[in-house]
């Protein structure tokens, strides 16, 4: 792993608040897109290139007005507030019957914006009295990892038990490497954004952390989710034109909520944007697929590397007041955490 940087508190202060501010920016940009073709966003919104109202016909989110966040953001303030009232563990089962109560009152409002398909059916099946053991044993998309940027923030990626926090946080619904993984490289990457290492050296510190990972959760046939995280950095340097390389980042790595696709592809934009961030984002909000999943998680590891001033304030001020976010407290809180950590 990465050598720990000397920080000052401030910065860190700094580079947690980020994190959440690229994780609510990239998650807003993304929400009128999410679920659509490249195509189909390009007929409906020509280039989004800011904040936008969905339209009538948006699969997940009609008509949710520009700043909206969706489940991504959400369940990462749950995960967050989960975090802090463990004193920096997360209860699985308290998860499972938050992630719940949470879908319950998102339907009461009539929102479309629910859980995702892994965790879904593990929470169903500990809603039916399944043991959490058992649960998320089928689990690979993204739900992990678009949710676990507060582990990042509140703990150190070289402390020990790091990956043990990361496993709480997923197992409950992602309980395969696949889930395990992607929720890591997430993590991983904002934590050492955090202790103040730039983008590359961050992304790339996630990534060469897992040649040492437990491989914890059930087995999937699917592609390995570190495996394809590499191809799509190396296909980032490997196009010098920005069209062609989103082309065959759609095409070649996918841009589903598989974790091995979606998660893959925000490295890929992060890695390639790591002196652009908003390009980052917005390069997300316009490829199709997952875009909101996509571009939250990519905000969320450039935003700890380089804190709040990466993004607009104007767009980062609109989300919070659009979606009632209070970011400030909750970054001050998950250090809170990790500087107990450090005792």
């Amino acid at each position: 792993m990465n050598a720990v940087l000397q920080t000052t508190q401030e910065d860190m202060q700094d580079h947690a608040l980020g994190a959440l501010k690229g994780l609510s920016l990239g998650d807003a940009l993304g929400m009128p897109t999410q679920s659509m073709s490249d195509e189909w966003i390009s007929r409906a919104y020509g280039r989004v290139d800011g904040l936008r109202d969905a339209i009538a016909d948006q699969p997940i989110a009609p008509n949710m007005p520009a700043g909206s966040v969706t489940d991504d953001t959400e369940q990462a303030m749950l995960v967050g507030r989960l975090i802090i009232e463990g004193h920096g563990h997360i209860d699985p089962e308290s998860l499972a019957h938050t992630l719940l109560a949470w879908e319950d009152d998102m339907r009461a409002r009539g929102s479309l914006d629910l859980l995702g398909p892994s965790t879904k059916l593990a929470l169903e099946q500990v809603r039916d009295g399944a043991d959490i053991a058992t649960t998320g044993r089928t689990g690979t998309t993204n739900g992990a990892a678009m949710r676990v940027t507060p582990v990042g923030i509140a703990h150190d990626v070289n402390a020990e038990g790091f990956t043990d926090y990361v496993y709480e946080s997923c197992r409950v619904t992602h309980n395969t490497f696949h889930g395990f993984a992607s929720a890591f490289l997430v993590a991983a990457a904002v934590s050492f954004g955090v202790n103040g290492n730039g983008p590359r050296q961050a992304l790339n510190g996630a990534i060469c952390a897992c040649d040492d990972l437990d491989r914890r959760g059930a087995w999937s046939p699917k592609a390995d989710v570190v495996a394809r995280v590499r191809s799509a950095v190396i296909l980032s340097d490997s196009e010098k034109d920005d069209t062609a390389f989103l082309s065959r980042l759609r095409t070649d790595i996918g841009t589903s909520v598989e974790s091995n696709e979606s998660v893959a592809a925000a490295f890929a934009l992060a890695w390639r944007f790591a002196d652009r961030p908003l390009d980052a984002l917005l390069a997300a909000a316009n490829i199709g697929g997952d875009t909101d999943t996509i571009a939250a998680i990519a905000g969320a590891m450039l935003g700890a590397c380089l804190g709040p001033a990466a993004f607009p304030d104007k767009l980062t001020a609109k989300v919070s007041q659009v979606s009632h976010l209070d970011l400030p407290s909750m970054a001050d809180a998950l250090l809170m955490v990790r500087n107990l950590g450090r005792d």
